[in-house]
């Protein structure tokens, strides 16, 4: 992980400088459709039954000025997607079974993998948002050297990480039923559903 960004995350909180403001984050949204990706169940990772991921490519347009991860955060804590944090995407396939993340490109492109191991291979880079419902998997297979992420939660649900085995399983797809729709949505608030 990048060291300057825990320091960069710090002195903002602590002074305020580096945070946007309110009107300088949403003007950075830009209105974009998602590509909706819906995965099955396939033995290892459940996926969601009910929602599809959303990416949104290229939904936030930074200015040369803009902290591209301070707006992130601010854009999500507006949205009620809080417990913001800041690094990569792990390496392994993973999923959460009990809330639901959205992921933001702060800078830097990769190569991830969504849905699991039958899942879809996808590039992004800075701007483009990914909604990954419980129980999807999604894994970093490449990055270059200045990827970053900004992850938030929305205020419902409790962070887990599950990696697919078989002794989590049962629980885990009990767990992903009972995550319902958050009320904003974490890039245009209560102006567009989410699912």
């Amino acid at each position: 992980m990048d060291v300057i960004e825990p320091v960069k995350r710090i002195v903002e909180k602590a002074t305020g400088i580096g945070i946007p403001s309110r009107e300088e984050a949403l003007g950075c949204v830009r209105d974009v459709r998602p590509s909706r990706m819906k995965f099955r169940d396939d033995g290892y990772i459940p996926n969601n039954p009910k929602f599809p991921l959303l990416y949104y490519r290229k939904a936030l347009r930074f200015g040369r000025k803009d902290d591209s991860a301070a707006v992130l955060e601010k854009l999500f804590n507006i949205n009620g997607w809080g417990e913001a944090w800041r690094n990569g995407i792990y390496d392994y396939v993973h999923y959460h079974s009990m809330i639901h993340e959205v992921l933001g490109i702060a800078r830097g492109s990769a190569t991830l993998r969504l849905g699991g191991n039958k899942g879809k291979t996808v590039k992004v880079g800075a701007g483009d948002v990914i909604v990954v419902p419980a129980g999807v998997g999604h894994e970093c297979l490449n990055a270059g050297s200045t990827f970053l992420v900004v992850g938030a939660y929305p205020p419902t649900g409790t962070y887990n990480e599950c990696r697919g085995s078989f002794q989590e399983r049962d629980q885990a797809i009990t767990a992903i039923r009972r995550v319902g729709v958050p009320k904003q949505h974490p890039l245009y608030g209560s102006r567009e559903r989410l699912w």
